[in-house]
């Protein structure tokens, strides 16, 4: 009887200890890729219709219409640094602004359109 006992009690913490092994997970490394570049939004003060044909020129270079990047909608991600940041409607210059954009940094420009 005592070897019946103990060969039971023998097998149970096997049978735990086999379980317990089976649980246990390897630690793991888990990483992620942030995008830090700077962001440009545009907001629109007064009638947005009149920027509807607007185009944005980042350093003479044409990147899109205004309607892309408005605030709240999406961004437009460029590389860390000073560049000069331009708004043209037809031939008119709606927003012709310098300014230095660092890493993380999320700048809206207001455009007025009346």
């Amino acid at each position: 009887m005592i070897t019946f006992k103990n060969k039971a009690s023998g097998a149970l913490c096997a049978a735990m200890l086999a379980a317990l092994a089976g649980c246990v997970q390897m630690p793991t490394e888990k990483q992620t890729v942030v995008d830090q570049r700077p962001q440009i939004t545009f907001h629109v003060n007064g009638q947005a219709q009149r920027v509807a044909g607007a185009r944005v020129l980042v350093d003479e270079l044409d990147v899109g219409a205004v309607q892309d990047y408005l605030e709240g909608q999406a961004s437009l991600r460029v590389l860390p640094g000073t560049h000069v940041v331009k708004v043209q409607a037809g031939g008119n210059v709606l927003l012709m602004e310098r300014a230095y954009l660092g890493d993380g940094v999320v700048r809206p420009f207001n455009i007025t359109a009346n």
